[in-house]
């Protein structure tokens, strides 16, 4: 099978590690190696010689994975576009940033929208809930500002930067019509702290990032409900022996989910390695991925700015023409993933839950307990807490080679 062949409908795999389940109790020795699925759903694993049972019938495809990893398919909780589109672009764009995304792994996806005035957020959140209801690929919509610190801006147009006010908080809230997953806010902005409790009553996941807070106000955003990282180490005060930040602050809080764009530039692997050893089980993958992703190097934008990509490596262009601050990446979810086992040192199993269960979690796509969500059928059953491909889930999975390699894919679109 080549790299981007398609899982057939009606499908048993074999031969296989199959990396989902339980975190506490999951080991590659006595992992499921076997999985079925027809019409779009698993409907059963196991270990040992009992997929042969299901592989009598002359319409199911056997597939060896030859020792390979079966994992779900990959979620993105903060992307902002790709194939020369990006999320502002709204359904002009929406198919090229999809396609990219998902032959890179990704099942489902977050769109993220780079800081603006309210009135042009809120049309873009307008614009956005549609493709929400349109596109089963797009889990939710990301506000990245512009409720953001101007001494923390990254590639965010200062002249747009504001404090939350209620009435731009209601504004927000009612253009997204439900669809808002999460929004990125510097706490220490006059109003901050009563946003986030504001967003998170509503059932927005706040994120603290792009900020200047020390770790007693990181701290109190997380108490106020905020219960994401944005982007670690990124846009934001790192550790430092008396003054430990955000980061330790997010590390502490164990409802927090701790973003890391993990392609060696924005967060070296020594410094990802021990992010991950500071909150094991909370590190969620993203790529932050802007409108060259799956492009050459070249001249793009970034909402207003403009961007210039060499070597692969997106940077803002200053007013002299030089390059600036880094502007997103150009980083995919398979390429996070892979980096992730090579050169952080995650396990295959670890690697997966940062790149699918902890940021669909993360997102609201499943219950804090770890309960199956989105079955169509059934149970979770030996699968365990969880489980993204139990027996009557959706079959949203990826054939992995040992390097952890897409081999194939089974995505819904």
């Amino acid at each position: 099978m080549t790299q981007t062949e398609q899982i057939p409908a009606e499908a048993v795999i074999h031969n296989a590690r199959i990396l989902d389940g339980d975190r506490a109790t999951f080991s590659e020795e006595t992992a499921d190696t076997w999985i079925a699925i027809a019409d779009g759903t698993v409907t059963a694993r196991g270990r040992g010689d009992g997929w042969k049972d299901r592989a009598a019938s002359a319409r199911v495809d056997v597939i060896d994975a030859a020792g390979g990893y079966v994992a779900p398919a990959f979620v993105d909780i903060h992307c902002h576009g790709a194939g020369g589109a990006s999320a502002e672009d709204g359904s002009e764009g929406i198919d090229a940033i999809l396609d990219v995304h998902r032959a890179h792994g990704t099942g489902r996806l977050a769109l993220s929208y780079v800081s603006d005035t309210i009135e042009g957020l809120c049309e873009s959140l307008r614009a956005g809930a549609g493709l929400v209801s349109e596109r089963a690929m797009v889990m939710g919509l990301h506000a990245e500002g512009p409720f953001l610190s101007p001494d923390f801006k990254g590639a965010h147009a200062p002249e747009v930067l504001t404090s939350p006010t209620p009435e731009a908080v209601e504004a927000i809230l009612e253009a997204a019509d439900g669809t808002l997953s999460q929004i990125t806010i510097a706490p220490e902005l006059p109003g901050a702290l009563d946003a986030i409790g504001r967003f998170s009553a509503a059932g927005v996941r706040v994120a603290v990032g792009h900020t200047a807070a020390d770790y007693a106000l990181a701290a109190q955003a997380f108490e106020m409900g905020a219960s994401i990282l944005t982007h670690a180490f990124n846009a934001m005060p790192g550790i430092h022996h008396r003054a430990p930040g955000p980061v330790l602050a997010a590390a502490e809080a164990e409802h927090v989910t701790v973003e890391l764009i993990n392609d060696g530039v924005h967060v070296v692997a020594p410094v990802a390695r021990m992010l991950h050893e500071l909150a094991p089980g909370r590190l969620a993958l993203i790529t932050d991925a802007m409108a060259a992703t799956g492009l050459h190097d070249g001249s793009y934008h970034l909402g207003s700015l403009p961007v210039e990509v060499k070597a692969s490596v997106a940077r803002l262009v200053t007013a002299d023409g030089t390059q600036g601050a880094i502007a997103g990446s150009t980083l995919t979810m398979d390429e996070a993933v892979k980096r992730a086992v090579a050169e952080v040192g995650l396990s295959p199993f670890d690697a997966v839950q940062s790149a699918g269960f902890v940021p669909l979690r993360a997102g609201g796509g499943m219950p804090e307990s770890g309960d199956s969500l989105h079955a169509t059928g059934g149970t979770a059953g030996a699968a365990g807490a969880g489980s993204l491909l139990a027996p009557g889930m959706s079959a949203d999975l990826l054939l992995l080679d040992e390097d952890m390699s897409i081999r194939a894919s089974s995505l819904g679109d």
